[in-house]
């Protein structure tokens, strides 16, 4: 196990330094000078100059991306050209809600997921099943963003339970904070919660037709108890791979739901940096990200290996 471990832990720091280098890069040839843009079209050259100075411009890419990296490697993820503060701190304060945001609505996509797909599997071909699989076409089916304004619509302005948008804080305490990320947490899991209840239905159905499910049956075991005992876990495989994706979707493409909602989050501050040109801010906040996936599919190679000890031996 821990050679496993150590394996995917190199392959990850490969990643990470390949990513830094593209998220770099890609944003050095973007068109535009973040120092012209912030002193607007009348700017005197030597003022543009002197600006580029304060903020590191005038050195060469490679310096810069040293200094990045390096920066990075202890904390510091520089200044933002548009606001003069840390980034570090713009990044943790909005952390706070992306990441509980992306918890919250990857938890309500699991429990919806798993028992609407482990239900529709042990009823295939009825009308549970095909109930569950037409409700979960839906859900693919329908734009979340659609879905939020809908919701928006309903529960704010009609029934008046929760807020149209904004984010209460955690200073006000859990409960008022979990109520203003519910609706849109929905909006994201619901989604995510028809393709992975689609994803556990088609990979129990896989496991439940293998020899070793019919042995148990001729042994005595019902079905539910195959299911339960033996199909389940080793289905659980493509189930965590979408389990993975899904988390590092939510927390790094949730933009729309976070402009729907006026929350201020990590795609809404990315956002912000790219209409301002604050190009600090977003290879950052792009690298974190990044850095989130990474991490997360580690997790998920880690749990592969602890389902399936299959995998230990093929290190």
């Amino acid at each position: 196990m821990l050679r496993f471990a150590l394996k995917r832990l190199v392959t990850l720091l490969l990643t990470l330094w390949v990513a830094s280098l593209v998220i770099f890069l890609s944003l050095q040839v973007v068109p535009g000078d973040p120092a012209a843009f912030m002193l607007g079209m009348n700017a005197q050259p030597d003022t543009v100059a002197a600006l580029r100075a304060e903020l590191g411009l005038d050195q060469g890419p490679a310096q810069r991306y040293l200094t990045w990296v390096g920066g990075m490697l202890v904390g510091d993820f520089g200044t933002s050209y548009t606001y003069r503060t840390p980034v570090a701190q713009m990044i943790a304060d909005r952390v706070q809600v992306s990441l509980p945001l992306a918890l919250y609505a990857l938890t309500l996509s699991t429990l919806i997921a798993f028992p609407a797909g482990i239900w529709a599997a042990s009823r295939r071909g009825r009308a549970a099943d095909v109930t569950v699989m037409g409700v979960t076409q839906l859900g693919v089916a329908i734009p979340n963003f659609w879905f939020a304004m809908i919701m928006v619509l309903i529960f704010a302005i009609n029934l008046r339970w929760f807020s149209a948008g904004g984010f209460a804080g955690w200073d006000a305490g859990v409960l008022p904070a979990m109520k203003s990320l519910t609706l849109p947490a929905i909006a994201l899991a619901l989604p995510q919660a028809s393709i992975l209840a689609r994803v556990m239905r088609s990979s129990l159905l896989d496991t439940l037709s293998e020899d070793f499910i019919r042995t148990a049956r001729a042994k005595g075991l019902t079905k539910g108890q195959a299911l339960w005992r033996h199909a389940l876990r080793n289905a659980l495989i493509p189930v965590l791979t979408i389990i993975g994706l899904q988390f590092a979707f939510l927390l790094a493409g949730a933009i729309i739901i976070e402009n729907v909602f006026f929350l201020p989050g990590l795609g809404r501050l990315v956002f912000q940096a790219i209409s301002s040109r604050d190009i600090i801010v977003v290879q950052s906040v792009v690298m974190l990200l990044v850095f989130a996936v990474v991490m997360v599919n580690f997790a998920v190679d880690l749990a592969y290996a602890a389902v399936d000890p299959r995998l230990r031996g093929q290190a």
